[in-house]
């Protein structure tokens, strides 16, 4: 049977029950305590940590750093080496221009050449005659009668000599004339069928060419042959002053007077064809140095990315042929609001998304930032994004693997600080 309890029983178990609850309340607050706390601590680290930077995104397209190459003389382009999109190296050939008309200008500047070294070699044997002549009267003028015969005898060996180089110099001048008249032919005729699309421009230069090649021979050697008309004058000259004032002093030093005048122009004459000589060979070297400038080579490593020209063409000096960009040195061309270009800095950094590559973020800072706003590009697709005011920035790329290529659209992330308190 069940036992029931005392009243005296009661009241003591309800106080004892009381008694406990008051002591469990406390120790279930602690551990509560302690979650909220450890809450707020991770809540206040999550919000000052997000408080000090941010990402500014913005979209663009990547660009290059171009290289815009041309000729340095002008010409008929003979080939071109690459195209868009050929990687090239530094001093590669990428270009070679016709070099016919600029060799004909070197044969033009050899034959000057040649004609200006042989008048300085006349100037050259003429002052050795005079100062032979010279030194002979200086001794005739001491000699004795005597020695009239044997100056006699040696001016008519120098007439002789000297006749017979004007006689070989007049022979070379109707070779010259014979070579001039074909030339000159060949040159008229030429002139016609070029006139009439039978032969090319250059055939016709070529021949104009040797024309005047032929021209400058014939007169280089016709002043050869007038030198030596007056050598065997003065010759001839000299045979009569020795037959005729032999025995005269006075004679002989008004002859030796007019030697050293002669001398002293001829050497004047000489200097003067020393002068032209070093102005044909400079002529001549220049040529040389156009050749070479036939060649266009890449001033730098890169990629083809425009090419303005083909075989054919005639392009002045200057122009552009190619543009080559450096693969490595690529930026993105980004334009940010002008409400947001105040957190912008030069040497923020960024992070940049290709759209072939999301996932890869390509690392990136902030190279340049343009001074003046303009109005957004007009590319975009809204008429009413067109007439916002937007500042250009350039965001450089560590491109290592050439992900990133010119032409290709990008979005990038700027790593911008939050303002304190917001």
């Amino acid at each position: 049977m069940a036992q029931s309890l005392s009243p005296a029983q009661e009241p003591f178990d309800s106080s004892v029950s009381s008694k406990n609850k008051r002591k469990l309340s406390p120790l279930l607050l602690i551990p509560l305590g302690l979650l909220l706390a450890g809450a707020g601590i991770l809540t206040w680290y999550f919000l000052s940590s997000n408080s000090e930077t941010n990402t500014l995104r913005v979209s663009g397209r990547i660009e290059g750093y171009e290289t815009d190459i041309g000729a340095k003389v002008a010409g008929r382009i003979e080939s071109v080496a690459v195209r868009e999109g050929d990687e090239v190296h530094q001093n590669q050939v990428i270009v070679k221009l016709d070099d016919a008309e600029i060799q004909a200008q070197l044969m033009g500047a050899a034959a000057r050449l040649d004609s200006t070294e042989k008048q300085q070699e006349q100037a050259r044997l003429q002052i050795n005659l005079l100062s032979s002549q010279i030194l002979e009267s200086q001794l005739a003028l001491q000699q004795s009668q005597g020695d009239a015969k044997g100056r006699i005898f040696q001016a008519e060996s120098s007439v002789a000599s000297t006749q017979a180089q004007l006689n070989q110099a007049l022979a070379e001048v109707q070779q010259a004339k014979s070579e001039l008249r074909l030339a000159q032919i060949n040159r008229d005729r030429y002139a016609k069928l070029v006139n009439q699309g039978a032969v090319t421009k250059q055939q016709f230069d070529q021949a104009q060419t040797s024309f005047e090649t032929a021209l400058a021979t014939v007169n280089s050697r016709q002043a050869a042959v007038d030198s030596y008309r007056k050598l065997v004058d003065s010759a001839k000259g000299q045979l009569t002053q020795a037959q005729t004032t032999a025995l005269n002093p006075s004679i002989r030093n008004t002859q030796l007077a007019g030697l050293r005048t002669q001398l002293a122009q001829t050497r004047l004459q000489l200097a003067a064809a020393q002068a032209n000589v070093a102005n044909a060979k400079a002529s001549q070297q220049e040529t040389k140095a156009k050749i070479a400038d036939l060649n266009v080579i890449s001033p730098i490593d890169g990629v083809v990315v425009s090419r303005s020209v083909e075989p054919g063409a005639v392009v002045t000096t200057g122009k552009t042929l190619l543009t080559v960009i450096n693969p490595n040195t690529v930026y993105l061309r980004a334009f940010v609001p002008q409400g947001d270009i105040g957190k912008v800095r030069v040497g923020q950094k960024a992070q940049v998304f290709l759209d072939s590559a999301p996932k890869e973020p390509l690392s990136a800072k902030i190279a340049a930032i343009d001074t003046q706003a303009s109005f957004t590009p007009e590319n975009i697709y809204f008429q009413q994004d067109r007439v916002k005011q937007v500042f250009g920035v350039k965001i450089s790329i560590d491109n290592p693997d050439r992900l990133a290529k010119p032409g290709m659209p990008a979005d990038a992330e700027i790593m911008i600080a939050k303002e304190r308190g917001r």
